[in-house]
């Protein structure tokens, strides 16, 4: 063996002996393992909140056809009971988010409900509604809108995204009778004709009248 071949096991050796005792001393310092366990538990249950709390936001969004959560602004909401002055009876909100297009309608004399699939959302709406002294006036549902039917109300309000109005308009045509309304907020149904235009931009909506929808723009004289 030559004198460089020695030096090299010898070093070696030294780096063996040095990780060895490492480890030793991390096995018998309790207070450094303890520590570890602290960090790794902590970590862990802060990812599992995350995950727990995001899932439901997240998950909309990878879907097909989805509709995100996005809050209406007074603007919009005042826009939406103007299309709907004089109207009376029962109310839902597609995809109701927080809440407060179902409380405003309830304020106003509306029978109002709401179905949202985001479960936070829905325990918020409820919460707020229990807050504000509506929860006798109002309800929320954790439902999948296209499972729901909407044959029973008499006002449907939607604020979709452009990639679901026509499905969305063929599950209306197929369970709204004549002489409900409709309200759509940022995007019309594609070939339905709207009563009302109200508003400019992102906060305009769309009166529609089912038994009315179909009739040329010439014969929507007096909206209603």
């Amino acid at each position: 063996m030559t004198p460089d071949s020695k030096t090299v096991i010898s070093v070696l050796d030294d780096d063996s002996i040095l990780s060895s005792k490492n480890k030793t001393n991390n096995v018998n310092n309790p207070e450094l393992t303890k520590r570890g366990l602290i960090l790794l538990g902590t970590f862990g249950g802060l990812f599992a909140g995350i995950y727990a709390v995001a899932t439901p936001f997240v998950s909309p969004a990878l879907r097909r056809i989805c509709l995100p959560f996005v809050p209406a602004t007074p603007l919009q909401i005042q826009n939406v009971f103007t299309a709907l002055t004089k109207q009376t009876g029962s109310l839902i909100d597609i995809g109701s988010g927080d809440g407060r297009i179902v409380l405003d309608a309830a304020r106003r004399g509306f029978k109002s409900s709401g179905v949202e699939l985001n479960y936070w959302l829905v325990l918020y709406s409820r919460y707020t509604a229990w807050k504000n002294g509506l929860s006798s006036q109002v309800s929320f549902f954790r439902k999948d809108l296209w499972k729901t039917s909407l044959s029973q109300y008499d006002n449907v309000i939607i604020f979709g995204v452009e990639q679901m109005m026509p499905k969305l308009e063929e599950k209306l045509d197929k369970e709204l009778v004549d002489g409900r309304h409709v309200v759509a907020c940022r995007f019309p149904f594609p070939t339905w004709q709207p009563e009302k235009t109200i508003g400019t931009g992102v906060d305009t909506v769309w009166l529609y009248i089912k038994g009315r929808e179909k009739l040329d723009k010439d014969n929507h004289n007096n909206p209603v």
